[in-house]
């Protein structure tokens, strides 16, 4: 097999042959998943420079599609030059050798694809760690396509013995890198996981959405946190938190997350679980989405699939429906409006239906909020100090040598208090209530 080299250019996009290959249940999104995958593309520092469809109702096991469409495909790559096929399907490594023997090219396909990107995006230490896990982790089984130096290799010091291939090494060694890697992202994790409990006092929001729905740009609209927003793929793979200012006194930190897209390779979900652990432990998520895309049901039900992967599936969740800026359809949206009776509807860009998507916060923190009545003695000043410090007070009064405060917290604070061996605690109120949306 023709062995390729890693390409990198500095004259401009490499040349693809861009293979789509849509099942039937997907003839009617067929436009769209073009777009997105052009928009992959792009972000890739690619350029499509021909296209070609494949409708199969299943993939055929060697080569994933059938031999006639393989000669059209080599024809185009003989036609354009192209330097890869990209298809839009996960390949197994049996079926990129096998393409790769008869197209001649590097053959890359949807999981490569997106973990090149978040290679290329990765900015801090964590998501480098990260993404070089996924990227192992998927590589592991294709060593053989990637070597062609199969030779048998002395025997020395450290050699398990005499005819150990060099792909038996690389093996090993990629074991002990991603051992090594596990390690490092378990320790950011439990140092995530800390700083995370040091906001137990806080109400805690969470952005989550499809890629490129909008989060970023929201949250700068929302507060001050002035975060890198583009208008592109997976320009955010850090969280990025920032306080955000609430009437009624309610502290509340808001959180941007990596965004989701369909199939997302599941060694990257798992990289990327320190980073996900945000949307966790959170006590609201913001569900974002393009309202400008035809796509909103599928794109919802990729996002969902991925809470439901990472656990957070059970987390309130309000629908908020991002770019009405753009133009689109007003009767789709109408039915989601109708489906998700309190989602909101906003335009970061434009800045407008803000103020109601802060009411709806505040509303799910007042949600998840409980009123008591607390009596401790008035000469008890620490507890004294630390109600006022971690509650909203609402009224209070003396009674002989007791203080009696009826105040407002959260459920795991109510739970503190009320086990505590001195206070006397009486619930008076406290809603269970989710919020419409999830």
């Amino acid at each position: 097999m023709t062995q390729h080299p890693a390409h990198t250019t500095d004259d401009g996009p490499i040349p693809v042959v861009l293979v789509m290959t849509p099942s039937p249940q997907q003839r009617d999104t067929e436009a769209e998943r073009e777009a997105e995958m052009r928009s992959l593309l792009k972000t890739a520092n690619r350029c499509v420079v021909a296209v070609a469809y494949q409708h199969l109702p299943q993939p055929i096991g060697s080569t994933y599609i059938g031999s006639g469409k393989i000669k059209e495909i080599w024809d185009l790559v003989e036609d354009t030059e192209a330097e890869e096929v990209v298809f839009d399907a996960l390949l197994n490594p049996r079926q990129e050798r096998n393409l790769e023997k008869l197209l001649e090219v590097l053959v890359v396909d949807y999981a490569a694809l997106i973990l090149h990107i978040f290679a290329q995006n990765a900015r801090t230490h964590q998501a480098m760690l990260a993404v070089e896990l996924a990227q192992l982790e998927h590589n592991r089984s294709r060593l053989k396509r990637l070597w062609t130096h199969l030779d048998r290799i002395k025997a020395g010091m450290n050699m398990r013995g005499p005819g150990e291939k060099q792909l038996e090494v690389d093996r090993r060694l990629i074991s002990d890198r991603i051992r090594e890697l596990r390690r490092k992202l378990h320790t950011i994790e439990q140092r995530k996981e800390r700083a995370i409990a040091s906001r137990r006092d806080c109400f805690k929001v969470c952005l989550v959405g499809y890629t490129n729905a909008g989060k970023s740009s929201l949250l700068n609209a929302l507060t001050d946190a002035q975060v890198l927003a583009e208008d592109k793929l997976f320009a955010t793979l850090d969280t990025r938190t920032s306080r955000l200012v609430l009437h009624g006194g309610h502290d509340v930190v808001i959180s941007d997350t990596v965004g989701f897209i369909r199939d997302l390779p599941p060694s990257l979900i798992a990289s990327f679980h320190a980073t996900l652990a945000e949307v966790v432990e959170a006590d609201l998520l913001l569900h974002v989405v393009d309202a400008s895309l035809p796509s909103m049901e599928e794109q919802i039900a990729t996002v969902e699939g991925v809470l439901r992967q990472i656990g957070a599936d059970h987390i309130p969740a309000l629908m908020v429906f991002n770019k009405i800026d753009l133009p689109h359809s007003k009767t789709i949206l109408l039915a989601f409006k109708r489906r998700y009776r309190n989602a909101v509807l906003v335009s970061a860009h434009q800045r407008c239906g803000l103020d109601e998507l802060r009411q709806a916060i505040r509303a799910a923190a007042e949600q998840s909020l409980q009123t008591l009545r607390v009596r401790y003695p008035v000469i008890d000043g620490k507890t004294d100090a630390f109600l006022r410090r971690h509650c909203t007070i609402i009224d209070e009064c003396y009674e002989d040598e007791d203080a009696v405060v009826t105040l407002r917290a959260d459920a795991q604070l109510s739970a503190q208090l009320q086990d505590h061996p001195v206070l006397r605690v009486e619930t008076i109120s406290g809603s269970t209530e989710r919020p419409q949306g999830s």
